[in-house]
């Protein structure tokens, strides 16, 4: 399976488990960026073809995605990623100070 199928395989995952739209050819579109949206978020996803123990995350795929989400009229953005392997349904996100203060807040009220 090719990096593009795993790809696809993670975007499908994500946007069904959180309610979202996977963007067509990954938004590689001049219109539609990010590989996830919803109302308010766009998410950048990242996947690993072979299982790996560490993942690296670079700046520069966050600071795109928030210009993107920016410039799609998104408040939020997120990256996704996973570990690795054909089996590996477990995404984790990084998301920034000021999204990461309203989630507590939103716990802490719903408690």
């Amino acid at each position: 399976m090719n990096t593009r199928k795993y790809s696809a395989k993670q975007e499908k995952r994500i946007a069904k488990d959180l309610g979202g739209k996977r963007q067509s050819n990954s938004g590689a579109t001049s219109f539609e960026k990010g590989d996830i949206k919803k109302d308010c978020i766009l998410i950048e996803a990242k996947t690993q073809i072979e299982p790996k123990k560490s993942f690296t995350i670079k700046k520069e795929w966050l600071d795109k995605n928030k210009e993107e989400a920016f410039s799609m009229g998104k408040q939020y953005s997120a990256l996704a990623f996973n570990f690795g392997g054909l089996n590996d349904k477990d995404d984790y996100y990084v998301i920034d100070k000021s999204t990461m203060k309203l989630l507590v807040n939103y716990l802490e009220e719903n408690e």
